[in-house]
């Protein structure tokens, strides 16, 4: 995640604990009730944030404030930054809805290095008075503080339009500049990233393809182990000639269909022989294997079946 984005928002929460009245705001709303639905408590708006917007201004107290921006001011001219925060403090308590005053403290705030308390003054006065060139212009100050070159880009730019001043109008260039800067190094780091993932892509792709490959081989090879028996008529592996009888169980005609051909005697008197043609499970693998030499590869690995073909090879393959 962006660096800079996450210290905006370390910043936003510092903020929100400072004056959770920011979440109760209508542009907030839709961080509070996500927040709320996780079933976390978000805490009340504070009494001050309350008081300050059912507070009814008198004519004395718009002059008190007046008269408390003055003496800022000159605060502010004496270098007195502090005295100066404090008397803007109390001129927006006593009307704290005059844009300027929180545009002012801004400035203030900008001056002491403090650009979060800034950007928090400058929104409430952009709220109030959107129109307002100030807020905008020290927003853009803080913005530039933080390192958030875009934000400040943006807002310099937009006082510039309401207002044209040179101060913003010369900082407004080198933000963009560095916001440029920036841009180019995360499209470059968009680019790598994108050529990294078409990379990996490739690799998988590659890598199926020689799995498929391989698992083709080696079907291949197991078909040629199958075929190194030779081949009985109708598929049976072995050589056996023409003239055998086809009648084996589940083939047709029975044992007695083998009983005349010569050898046969010399067969059955083999007793691990005759003990392979009372195993059922050895007569299925025969028939099976006689019907597609192919399937030899599928009793590689049962003694008994290759037991039986063998010696079957070796008695009759020879027979013309």
């Amino acid at each position: 995640m962006d660096p800079c984005k996450v210290n905006e928002l370390r910043a936003f929460v510092k903020m929100c604990k400072q004056d959770p009245s920011i979440l109760h705001t209508e542009e907030m709303r839709f961080l509070r009730e996500w927040v709320e639905s996780m079933g976390v408590k978000v805490p009340p708006a504070t009494q001050k944030a309350k008081s300050e917007e059912n507070t009814e201004i008198t004519e004395e107290m718009m002059d008190q404030a007046n008269d408390k921006k003055v003496a800022a001011i000159e605060a502010l001219n004496d270098g007195e930054l502090q005295k100066a925060i404090e008397l803007l403090t109390d001129a927006i308590k006593l009307n704290p809805h005059l844009a300027i005053l929180y545009a002012k403290r801004a400035s203030v705030f900008v001056k002491l290095q403090k650009p979060n308390a800034a950007t928090q003054d400058c929104d409430r006065a952009i709220e109030i008075n959107p129109d307002s060139a100030q807020p905008h212009k020290w927003r853009g100050k803080a913005h530039r503080l933080l390192g958030h070159w875009g934000e400040a880009a943006h807002d310099l730019a937009l006082a510039c339009k309401l207002d044209y001043d040179e101060d913003a109008s010369a900082m407004l260039k080198e933000v963009q500049h560095r916001a440029q800067k920036t841009a180019e190094h995360w499209r470059k780091y968009e680019r790598k990233h994108e050529e990294r993932e078409i990379k990996e892509r490739v690799e998988r792709v590659k890598k199926a393809r020689e799995e498929h490959e391989r698992a083709q081989r080696e079907e291949e090879a197991r078909r040629q182990s199958g075929a190194q028996y030779g081949s009985f008529p109708g598929g049976f592996p072995g050589g056996m000639p023409g003239n055998f009888p086809r009648g084996m169980p589940g083939m047709g005609g029975g044992m007695s269909g083998m009983a005349g051909m010569p050898g046969f005697n010399e067969i059955l008197s083999d007793p691990e022989v005759l003990a392979a043609m009372q195993d059922p499970e050895v007569m299925v693998a025969f028939q099976d294997v006689a019907q597609n030499s192919a399937n030899v590869s599928k009793y590689q690995s049962n003694p008994k079946v290759m037991n039986l073909i063998s010696k079957l090879s070796a008695k009759f393959g020879g027979q013309a």
